[in-house]
């Protein structure tokens, strides 16, 4: 009889991946996933080490695990991930409620980490790097996803070493899985039914392999996945500025499949900043791609991620990011205050004063929403063409994206849409979602 395991994830795409092939690997001891909190054998937290009080969030949890399970039989507790990679033996000596510590390059290890825990009870730590055994492995058990849209990992770690970044500390080096492993998990899941890939990576597009005296990269993966007939759109992220080579641009021309958009990091629109963040990039050199872009594709959209008060960062830099917002116009982004992560490099540095941080994440945060509802603003009155991923919440309507990944709620849909891209009229818009109602005429008859 199955014993039952409850994973919760923090953090990245990348985090939600990794926690739906934990879920086969759990079945292989003996552990079926559940969505009942109250009632497990198993607790698994699976963590992001990017976001403020990562640490802090983990105990937090921990804490109301404790509370819910007082007087019952305690659930074996694993803590998984970027914080269990960086603060692994701390973690078990402050809180005795946790039994094991998963990097996240040892997950494939899961299977015994259960088994050798209910035979020894023993505290475990397992935190090595070793992502080639993890992919093995991972290779080795189906990919049982069968949502529209969905995930898979392409590569893994980082050797970019950005000053204020922890990710090389957490994941390890830049490593790249074989096209064939990739590819055979693409076919798999597009026939449990997915529409939607989204190719993952730390630096997605950094994504390098040689087989057999063939050297792939990002774009020929992208047209290998665009010969598979009942694949509909094709996304990957993160990627990094520098890595953004002539053949993956012109892959927006040559394909049909990959989306008009793509998540393109910055950090800061000031040189001197982006030096000091070792981010191996220019203002210029980001403007320059974002330009190549468009001349391949003039429909594309671009969404990124800033840092506000990085050390040293005055007026000026500030106001360049500001600029360079404006220019772009980024319809869609990801915005923090700096804050400083233990083992990195800049974590020494002397910050910017947090009163000053705020007041200027917020001209930047107001200056991001006016853009993005002017975007969804001029979307009202037309058609576009929505991938229906889901019913929503409120089981009426439905849920989907238009190619800039924006959220679509449409109504005068029906349960046969599903995993189609149908054509929705836009009546009506908030900050962050369309809403709109289906059209007569469907783009296709069937999936």
């Amino acid at each position: 009889m199955y014993k039952k395991i409850f994973i919760k994830t923090f953090g990245c795409q990348m985090n939600e991946y990794d926690s739906n092939r934990i879920a086969g690997l759990a079945k292989e001891a003996g552990y079926l996933k559940t969505d009942n909190f109250n009632d497990i054998d198993c607790y698994i937290l699976n963590t992001c080490h990017i976001r403020e009080k990562a640490t802090e969030k983990v105990y937090h949890d921990i804490g109301r695990l404790k509370k819910n399970y007082k007087n019952r039989k305690k659930p074996i507790v694993l803590v998984a991930g970027c914080v269990a990679q960086a603060e692994n033996s701390e973690m078990l000596e402050r809180e005795p409620y946790i039994d094991a510590v998963i990097g996240p390059q040892s997950y494939q290890g899961l299977p015994k980490i259960l088994l050798e825990f209910e035979k020894r009870k023993e505290k475990l730590n397992f935190t090595n790097f070793d992502v080639i055994e993890k992919f093995d492995k991972l290779n080795a058990v189906l990919n049982s996803d069968s949502k529209i849209s969905s995930f898979i990992t392409i590569q893994e770690g980082c050797d970019k070493f950005c000053n204020f970044c922890v990710v090389p500390y957490t994941r390890g080096p830049e490593f790249s899985r074989s096209p064939t492993e990739i590819i055979n998990e693409a076919k798999q899941i597009v026939f449990n039914g997915v529409k939607e890939i989204t190719l993952l990576g730390q630096n997605v597009n950094a994504y390098s392999y040689n087989d057999k005296g063939l050297k792939y990269n990002l774009s020929n993966l992208i047209m290998e996945l665009e010969s598979l007939q009942k694949l509909k759109r094709i996304r990957y992220t993160t990627s990094h500025p520098k890595d953004m080579t002539t053949d993956l641009i012109n892959c927006y021309k040559k394909t049909t499949k990959l989306v008009p958009f793509i998540h393109l990091p910055v950090q800061s629109g000031s040189n001197k900043i982006l030096k000091n963040m070792n981010r191996k990039h220019t203002r210029e050199e980001y403007i320059s791609t974002i330009k190549n872009l468009i001349k391949v594709r003039p429909d594309i959209k671009f969404s990124s991620d800033f840092i506000v008060g990085y050390p040293g960062e005055i007026e000026k830099d500030f106001n360049d990011t500001i600029n360079l917002v404006k220019e772009v116009n980024f319809i869609n982004s990801y915005s923090f205050i700096y804050n400083s992560r233990p083992g990195t490099p800049s974590s020494n540095l002397e910050g910017v004063e947090k009163k000053i941080q705020k007041e200027r994440l917020l001209i930047l945060q107001n200056l991001l929403e006016d853009i993005q509802i002017k975007e969804n603003k001029n979307q009202v009155g037309k058609t576009k063409e929505v991938l229906i991923e889901n019913k929503a919440k409120n089981k009426k309507n439905y849920f989907g994206r238009i190619e800039n990944s924006t959220p679509v709620i449409i109504s005068k849909a029906d349960d046969q849409d599903l995993g189609k891209i149908i054509n929705v009229k836009i009546n009506s818009y908030n900050r962050n979602t369309l809403f709109g109602s289906k059209e007569n005429i469907e783009k296709e008859v069937a999936a």
